[in-house]
């Protein structure tokens, strides 16, 4: 079953809606303006990941943060000030992000290098890749020329970001919002493969789930036993932690594809994708070829790349990714 005569048409005009700048990125846009800039990140990001893999789903993760608010303008990396709370301090970004530090580093260096030249925008871009490639050997060409958003809201981060709740039409019509398929929301889906999550975040689906069940029974019963080991009832601890694959936490692979077929999905949005044909079908389609996947990933993370971009003097050239000029 394809998507309904309402998503086809929303499809249509959130397709009409978004601007195309595709033609505006160019992949190799410092090779005349500051040649080492990628090197410089790669630099950065291997040197970071190195000391501590969870980096790398901590990029990656980043990356789509920053893009479905406000578009891919690195806004995700401002501080708050005493007027603003900024998106980094939205309350799931808070408790979750913590690789701001490896993209100080590479600007500090390109700001010493190329004054003024490289965004912080881009800089997000390129550390992205550049950790997917580390810890999952997938790499892509990053079309850059991404200029720095002025505004960051954590207001805006509520209506923007899918919730771990989510149905597939909900996340169909947010990704469908932002100019993403259907097929580009369960790709992108598999970073779930990587990085950890907070047992608040899932905790609804080992305690009190219904009125007739205390446990979600879409669950697997033995990975709940893990889950409730870890993740004890009543607890409000936000630094409580999981991983979100039990099976290779640290890798970018397949497995959240064959977690969600043995019932495994951490988040009710996981275990969501098997309830419609045409994601059961993509999802059964990664688990059984991690070769396709990867190619499909490194696609769908160059169209996100692509959201709301400033181009030409649109928005500015941040000197501090934590702070507008």
């Amino acid at each position: 079953m394809g998507l309904s005569i309402e998503m086809q048409l929303l499809l249509v005009l959130s397709l009409s809606l978004i601007p195309n700048f595709e033609a505006q990125l160019e992949v190799g846009f410092y090779s005349q303006r500051c040649s080492p800039a990628e090197r410089i990140v790669k630099d950065a990001v291997r040197s970071a990941v190195s000391n501590d893999v969870g980096l790398a789903a901590d990029l990656i993760h980043m990356y789509f943060h920053d893009c479905f608010v406000r578009g891919c303008d690195g806004s995700i990396l401002i501080d708050s000030n005493s007027t603003n709370t900024a998106e980094k301090d939205f309350f799931a970004n808070k408790i979750s992000l913590r690789s701001f530090g490896v993209l100080d580093s590479a600007k500090s260096k390109l700001e010493d290098m190329c004054k003024g030249v490289v965004s912080c925008a881009d800089i997000l871009a390129f550390a992205a890749r550049d950790a997917a490639e580390m810890v999952g050997g997938i790499g892509w060409d990053v079309p850059a020329g991404r200029r720095d958003g002025r505004i960051s809201l954590a207001s805006e981060n509520l209506a923007n970001l899918p919730a771990p709740t989510f149905t597939v039409p909900q996340l169909t019509q947010l990704f469908l919002s932002k100019g993403l398929t259907q097929e580009e929301m369960v790709t992108l889906s598999g970073a779930h493969t990587i990085g950890r999550s907070h047992c608040t975040s899932f905790s609804n689906r080992l305690f009190n789930f219904s009125s007739t069940s205390s446990q979600d029974p879409s669950l697997d019963p033995r990975y709940a036993t893990q889950l409730k080991s870890k993740c004890p009832k009543g607890n409000t601890n936000t630094n409580l932690v999981v991983p979100m694959d039990p099976l290779s936490p640290t890798v970018l692979d397949n497995a959240y594809y064959k977690n969600i077929l043995a019932n495994r999905g951490l988040f009710t949005s996981d275990h969501a994708l098997l309830s419609d044909p045409s994601t059961s079908s993509q999802v059964s389609e990664y688990a059984a070829n991690v070769f396709l996947w990867r190619t499909k990933f490194g696609a769908a993370m160059v169209r996100m790349g692509q959201i709301g971009v400033l181009t030409g003097n649109a928005g500015e050239i941040r000197r501090n990714c934590r702070a507008v000029n």
